[in-house]
């Protein structure tokens, strides 16, 4: 028996583009001799659907999607997709071949934390599903189903002989070893064969990093697809186990989050249908990785980099702009913002008279720049790139309506820390970002001589206390008790705490790490708890 996964991108809500992507792989499937096509999870609708799951049309749209699938004659289909009976609706599956229904499964364990709420949506499913295909049991799952003893336990008693996995699971660091690590616990409990078919692609927030794969009785990895990649990952099954198959090589760390960043950039402007996209380049490292992952997704030409310099802008800071940009060779300008500032500050002199200056003025340079790149988005239809990082958005150095307006925020969940080793990751060929951006100190430069540890701890410690806290959950007790400094743990969780209302106006931005400022992330702003 031959089974293939299909690890491909959808589009959320295109019915009709998802299904002609799950015929054509079927039809590539069967001219490869393979007896099962599997898809991800929610493949016909893309995932997550989120409210649309809401809407009775939706149901009825999916209902006539799969009705065409039927039609498909001389090759298994097992698709995933939502169904709705009654009043209920669950995540599904159904088997089907040569116009028929083999049988439906439905998703047994909906998950409810870090980005998922299925239970918002979804009943459970209360029973195994398990086909025959010529000789060979094969029982059916739903990610999360795989991530419990339960579901698979159920699937081994109904006399499956393998388990195939149907997947929406996104990235973040490290995703891809505990996935492997989970299969394997279900392999040793139930001692069946597992493929595991995942998406791939990006989908506002969310990255799915595909890499599907089988795993064979013995708990070793029998075939392996590519991270990140649309492929069809062709398994042979024979004498109760799978053969082994392609080993695709996987990325390390520092590749894997680069790559999903790319992704996340390419598929919200193509998906969305942006032409392209802009962003103000400073001179500084965070605007100098966010152009060359925007250039890695799109292309040089649909991106626009505008460099606004200041009276406070170091004469290094654009050079090192013009150095990257003629490197990447993108479309570039430059507009003084002085002149711009010197009529707002005049025009505010009266009701101003009598105050000190004070971030305010900063602040009132940052929001010009947002000013002028929304202008140039509004006239060319691009869409503005954000290029603060999960530090900044942590601590809130950051402008409202200023170096925060925009569609789309790159580096939203990437720490300054991993700023740095990002962007020398990406210089390890070929030095893009030129060097001395790298190595200088960081700066916001909206005032004389201004670095940004004036303002914010180190960033190796700034990161290691938001890592903690936000990510991990640990009080500001307990991560004193680590050793770190009382006086910037609490500074860091006050800044936490008080920024709250900046970081629900940020435009959404992909998530790389377990817990990101976006869908898994939900903070009272109006809250005294201590």
């Amino acid at each position: 028996m031959r089974i293939a996964l299909a690890q491909f991108n959808p589009v959320v809500g295109d019915l009709a583009g998802n299904t002609r992507k799950i015929l054509a792989l079927a039809k590539t499937a069967m001219a490869d001799g393979a007896d099962i096509l599997v898809t991800p999870e929610l493949a016909l609708t893309g995932y997550p659907p989120e409210d649309l799951l809401l809407r009775p049309h939706f149901y009825r749209s999916c209902a006539a999607a799969m009705d065409e699938l039927l039609e498909l004659d001389g090759i298994t289909l097992v698709i995933g997709h939502p169904m709705r009976i009654g009043e209920e609706a669950f995540n599904a599956a159904t088997v089907m071949r040569d116009g028929n229904i083999l049988g439906r499964y439905h998703k047994m364990s909906l998950p409810n934390s870090e980005v998922f709420d299925e239970c918002r949506y979804f009943t459970p499913g209360a029973a195994p599903l398990v086909f025959r295909q010529g000789d060979v049991r094969v029982g059916v799952l739903i990610c999360e189903d795989v991530w419990s003893v339960e579901p698979a336990a159920c699937a081994a008693d109904a006399g499956a002989d393998v388990l195939v996995v149907l997947n929406a699971s996104p990235f973040h660091r490290n995703k891809i070893g505990t996935r492997h690590g989970v299969i394997r616990y279900r392999v040793e409990e139930t001692g069946l064969p597992i493929a595991y078919a995942n998406l791939t692609g990006g989908q506002d927030e969310l990255i799915f990093d595909g890499a599907s794969f089988a795993m064979n009785r013995q708990g070793d990895v029998a075939a392996q697809a590519p991270a990140f990649d649309e492929t069809l990952l062709q398994l042979d099954f024979h004498d109760g186990d799978f053969v082994n198959g392609p080993q695709a090589a996987l990325p390390d760390p520092l590749e894997s989050t680069y790559r999903a960043l790319v992704a996340g950039v390419r598929d919200y402007i193509g998906k969305n249908g942006f032409p392209g996209v802009l962003l103000g380049l400073s001179g500084g490292i965070d605007s100098a990785l966010t152009l060359a992952i925007a250039v890695d997704a799109l292309g040089a030409d649909k991106v626009h980099a505008v460099m606004m310099p200041s009276r406070y802008t170091a004469d290094i800071s654009v050079t090192d702009s013009r150095d990257m940009v003629a490197r990447l060779g993108v479309k570039y300008d430059e507009i003084a913002i002085w002149p711009m500032y010197e009529a707002f500050t005049a025009g505010l002199a009266p009701a101003f008279a009598g105050l000190a200056e004070d971030t305010t003025e900063e602040n009132l340079q940052a929001r010009i720049r947002g000013t002028l790149l929304m202008a140039l988005s509004n006239k060319t239809g691009k869409l503005v790139l954000t290029t603060g990082n999960k530090s900044e958005m942590t601590t809130g150095y950051c402008t409202l309506y200023g170096d925060m307006a925009g569609g789309f925020a790159v580096l939203k969940d990437v720490a300054k820390t991993l700023v740095y080793e990002l962007s020398r990751w990406r210089n390890r060929e070929t030095e893009v970002i030129p060097e001395r951006i790298i190595v200088r100190p960081p700066s916001a430069e909206l005032r004389p001589e201004q670095t940004d540890q004036d303002s914010l701890p180190p960033y190796e410690v700034l990161d290691a206390i938001m890592q903690r806290y936000m990510e991990n959950n640990l009080s500001a007790e307990e991560i004193i008790a680590e050793g770190f400094a009382e006086a910037d743990v609490r500074k860091v969780v006050r800044l936490l705490k008080i920024n709250e209302y900046k970081r629900r106006q940020a435009p959404v931005g992909p998530r790389v790490t377990h817990r990101s400022f976006g869908k898994d992330w939900r903070y009272p702003i109006t809250n005294r708890f201590s």
